[in-house]
């Protein structure tokens, strides 16, 4: 008859680690419902750093009477952002959501009329959602370091509002670097385009 010791080990360290996960994704939830309650008193969401996978439907009924005017949900495992967010805090002026997995926003961020300052930086977009561009207040957008190749000029130089376009650390292609750099009415941050053999005519 084999011994039960290894089955017994095993379970137990099972059941360890579930309690520990357990322990854990408490902490988390309740580090969520902390700072909603931090935010009824500053108008201020600082939800970074909290390993969200979504936007918990818990923190818009939390703060459903709050006016916002400030949200941070940088540095955790967001991949996008739902469509109400922008009906639930269409006051935010300043939307952070660096450092996460995001490739795309909602149409429905255009609701958030008085939103100036948005940063997209360190996330997977391969181009500037059109989104931004519909935006009536917004004066900076941050989207350094992102998969961004490609920018639609025309539009960039339509917005009335934009005041600086930070697109360091992108792998923009030729043309579109070249011509964002041309632009003279808004700040535009570039990393420096290294010459390709084929455009060196020295070689």
């Amino acid at each position: 008859m084999k011994p039960k010791f290894g089955n017994d080990l095993t379970n137990t360290i099972r059941h360890q680690s579930q309690v520990i996960q357990t322990r854990m994704a408490g902490r988390a939830v309740i580090r969520v419902v902390n700072r909603c309650n931090d935010a009824k008193e500053n108008n201020n969401l600082n939800l970074s750093e909290c390993q969200l996978c979504q936007v918990p439907d818990a923190v818009f009924h939390l703060m459903r009477n709050t006016p916002l005017t400030v949200c941070n949900l940088a540095g955790n495992l967001l991949s996008k952002i739902p469509s109400k967010f922008a009906l639930k805090f269409c006051l935010i002026t300043e939307l952070n959501l660096s450092h996460n997995k995001m490739s795309k926003l909602p149409e429905e961020l255009a609701d958030c009329i008085e939103l100036q300052h948005l940063d997209l930086s360190h996330n997977s977009y391969v181009n500037l959602p059109s989104v931004v561009f519909k935006l009536p207040k917004l004066k900076t957008i941050n989207a350094r370091k992102n998969y961004i190749m490609d920018v639609e000029i025309e539009k960039v130089k339509e917005d009335k509002v934009l005041e600086e376009l930070d697109l360091e650390e992108n792998p923009l292609s030729p043309k579109s670097h070249d011509e964002l750099s041309a632009l003279t009415k808004i700040r535009v941050k570039l990393t420096p385009r290294e010459i390709e053999d084929w455009e060196d005519l020295t070689v």
